[in-house]
């Protein structure tokens, strides 16, 4: 079973070989990494070349971030699908973990461990991830986690892969679309991913915020062929909720 991991990257060269490394190190997988940059000019580009045949790389302009991850995963040859940005990392023994996770489960089931985000300090938070549904996503109580969620090659092809008019938050509506395609969603108790929060990122700078929940509006509008209104709100605060709440005391689904 390979696994394909698709990086974007552009002009941050001052985590990428971290990046690559925590990828090309991994053990107990067959993996395939491919690394997409449409035109750095800070030494990116040497860096990447500098390990060879290790990697693919693609040095083809593109249209920003969906269109980049579409560039790679045309590429791609793996049964499972990963995207880790150029500003993030694995875990050791991550691919290991996915793997024995998809030899054991139908291929429509994607997957999401846990992980941590660091600050520019190095100090980390851990991150646990909930368990995504169709209802979860479309009302803003989820929990997502990118760096660790993995996903059949299958699932990706039959969504299409990323909407390139969607700006700021690809990943979700790739993951709502596997959903709404009737996949499932898992979530294993296993640390695989770190997510760096610094000035230079969109998640750090909060620079697309305004965007981003447009963005949001919009996918709801076009799954649910209606506007947001205060109903939603509230859905959205007792899902929140009931996420808070200890296991044995939420809901069975």
């Amino acid at each position: 079973m390979k696994i394909s991991i698709v990086t974007i990257s552009f002009n941050q060269r001052e985590f990428l070989r971290a990046c690559i490394d925590s990828i090309l190190n991994q053990e107990g997988c067959d993996l395939e990494y491919i690394v997409v940059d449409p035109g750095s000019t800070d030494g990116s580009r040497a860096l990447i070349e500098s390990y060879g045949d290790r990697i693919v790389r693609i040095f083809d302009p593109d249209d920003g971030p969906a269109d980049g991850l579409n560039r790679g995963f045309v590429r791609a040859t793996g049964d499972i699908f990963g995207f880790i940005n150029s500003d993030d990392y694995l875990l050791p023994g991550a691919l290991a973990a996915v793997t024995a996770f998809f030899r054991e489960h139908p291929a429509g089931v994607f997957m999401t461990g846990h992980g941590f985000s660091e600050v520019e300090s190095g100090v980390r938070t851990r991150v646990y991830p909930n368990v995504l549904t169709r209802a979860v996503m479309l009302h803003r109580a989820d929990i997502l986690f990118q760096q660790s969620t993995f996903f059949p090659a299958a699932l990706y092809r039959k969504a299409g892969g990323f909407n390139l008019g969607n700006g700021t938050c690809w990943d979700y509506e790739l993951f709502l679309r596997f959903l709404i395609g009737g996949a499932t969603h898992q979530v294993i108790e296993r640390d695989l991913a770190v997510f760096r929060l610094h000035q230079g990122s969109i998640s750090g700078s909060g620079r697309l915020e305004d965007r981003y929940f447009r963005d949001l509006d919009t996918i709801f509008e076009a799954t649910l062929g209606r506007k947001r209104g205060g109903i939603d709100c509230v859905k959205t605060l007792l899902l929140r909720a009931m996420r808070e709440l200890p296991r044995h005391l939420r809901p069975r689904p």
